[in-house]
């Protein structure tokens, strides 16, 4: 069944609140106008009112009025002066006796509506863990890197601020397709001297380290995939065929050919995918689970992905469950596209998977594929019978709305409703469907910023801000600017492995690999 929450006077699952001494009453204040967004005929405004008309959908964009949760303040001096000095954490509180509800053992029920506040710490954690993918990802069509990863494995959490997460990457995964996705695939514009012509990377494999898993009351293991570049391809790229999914059975169980081609390409002629993406990460897992299984802890798979990595997240937790059952699965996604057919949405239920599907009221992704031929098809089941060519969602939905935010601009943005940034501001402030954005949110504002331009202009923080310093370049010893070469441990190899007694790094403390009770030795592609 798909869950559509929505208000409700049943009482929260007995988990205990954060406290961090700030209260989510709601203090109502009027909200100052904002100005209209310059964007408004910009090209992609244009072109989101052009592909909704197109589609015949109606989009709701954010209205101005009046806001509760800014507790006392009036103006955005003395508001942005508060936020800058609080931190942006509140401190860890131990779920290991409750992360069976937490991960979705029943659904979520009760804990969204309400969002329970462990369950938003969560969320936004495993949030973190996709946007990863997008922050040191090689987007520079000029550089030979380009469409990899600008570190490696050791280094990825350190680079983007996330130790403090307490997880280990331990693989990365990548992808190539069989068919042609614009701009998916990211390709250097120096061809002959290109790292790879045909392979993307597609995301992580990481671990909880010690300190987390005591927490957390389990060994996590989490899988991070990257989504594509623009979400307006969505409708080119994406309406195609369903097609049986072919990885471990599943006779009517068929899922959309672009994102299956995605999970499951593999060429010999090919450096980095000689094995698939789906081969790929399913090796680590079924390594890290038979390793902490025969030290006797509880291992549970949790998956995450926004977008096109939402998808393929969703075909991960399929392939998983079917490989290794009994294991804990859970799926996290943000702004995912609908998967594959009703036959699949069901065959996954029956496995045991929980899936929580977080999107945006204004966000397109998650209408597709299948705008016309969908899960609303059902009501005719009497007429026609189950359909196996029409597309449905998975899971659990938590609903949000652009329109909860006092921060976000009230014009037409479809890359900023899709934002992954946009998505985990949202989940920070959201409390329930009958309050308003919570006052107390931890979350950077400027965040939302990184790559769209969603920010009301009183905030002051530029658009697009998140780039490398001076677009990569730097000033050599003779004074003249050019691209840098890469750390030789940084640039990417298909052969690279790592020595018994190397080192990773855990909260500033070196653990060798030879100590069973620290860490376990990663693997390289």
């Amino acid at each position: 069944m798909i869950y559509n929450q929505v208000p409700s006077g049943a009482g929260r699952l007995p988990l205990q609140p954060i406290r961090d001494g700030h209260q989510e009453s709601a203090v109502v204040v009027d909200f100052p106008q904002t100005k209209k967004s310059n964007s408004t005929g910009s090209g992609a405004t244009r072109l989101a009112e052009s592909l909704s008309n197109l589609l015949h959908l109606h989009v709701e964009t954010p209205a101005r009025g009046t806001w509760t949760n800014l507790e006392h303040y009036t103006d955005w001096n003395a508001l942005m002066e508060e936020k800058h000095s609080i931190p942006t954490m509140s401190p860890k509180e131990v779920i290991s006796d409750k992360w069976h509800e937490i991960q979705g053992l029943k659904s979520w029920e009760n804990l969204l509506d309400p969002l329970h506040p462990l369950l938003r710490r969560e969320i936004v954690k495993y949030g973190e863990f996709a946007q990863a993918t997008y922050d040191a990802f090689d987007y520079d069509s000029f550089s030979e890197y380009c469409g990899s990863c600008r570190y490696n494995t050791n280094k990825l959490f350190q680079k983007l601020g996330l130790t403090k997460n307490g997880y280990t990457v331990t693989k990365y995964i990548y992808a190539m397709s069989q068919i042609e996705l614009p701009r998916w695939l990211e390709r250097s514009h120096l061809v002959e001297s290109s790292w790879s012509k045909d392979s993307n990377w597609m995301g992580y494999v990481a671990v909880s380290d010690n300190e987390e898993t005591r927490r957390i009351g389990r060994r996590d293991i989490v899988v991070a995939w990257r989504g594509t570049v623009s979400p307006s391809e969505w409708y080119e790229d994406f309406q195609r065929k369903l097609e049986p999914i072919g990885l471990v059975g599943g006779a009517e169980a068929k899922v959309e050919h672009g994102f299956l081609s995605i999970y499951t390409s593999k060429s010999e002629t090919s450096r980095y995918n000689k094995s698939s993406a789906s081969e790929q990460a399913m090796k680590e897992i079924t390594r890290l689970v038979q390793f902490y299984r025969e030290r006797g802890e509880e291992v549970s798979l949790t998956i995450t992905g926004h977008s096109l990595g939402g998808a393929v997240a969703v075909l991960n937790a399929y392939h998983a469950a079917k490989t290794l059952p009994g294991l804990p699965i859970s799926v996290v996604s943000f702004g995912a596209p609908r998967v594959g057919n009703i036959a699949f949405r069901d065959e996954l239920h029956n496995m045991g998977v929980r899936t929580l599907r977080v999107v945006c009221k204004q966000d397109l992704v998650p209408r597709m594929p299948g705008l016309l031929l969908n899960e609303s098809l059902q009501k005719f089941d009497e007429l026609t019978g189950t359909l196996e060519w029409v597309y449905t969602h998975v899971g659990t939905e938590l609903k949000l709305d652009v329109r909860s935010s006092p921060y976000l601009k009230s014009s037409l943005n479809l890359p900023g409703f899709h934002s992954l940034e946009t998505y985990l501001h949202l989940v920070d402030g959201f409390l329930s469907t009958t309050t308003t954005f919570r006052g107390n949110a931890k979350r950077d504002i400027s965040l939302v910023n990184k790559s769209c331009d969603m920010l009301v202009d009183e905030l002051r923080i530029p658009h697009c801000w998140h780039q490398l310093s001076n677009k990569g370049l730097v000033c050599n010893e003779h004074g003249r600017w050019v691209k840098p070469k890469r750390d030789p441990e940084d640039v990417p190899s298909p052969t690279a492995t790592t020595s018994r007694h190397h080192s990773l790094h855990f909260h500033g403390l070196h653990q060798r690999i030879e100590h069973p009770d620290s860490v376990i030795q990663p693997s390289y592609v």
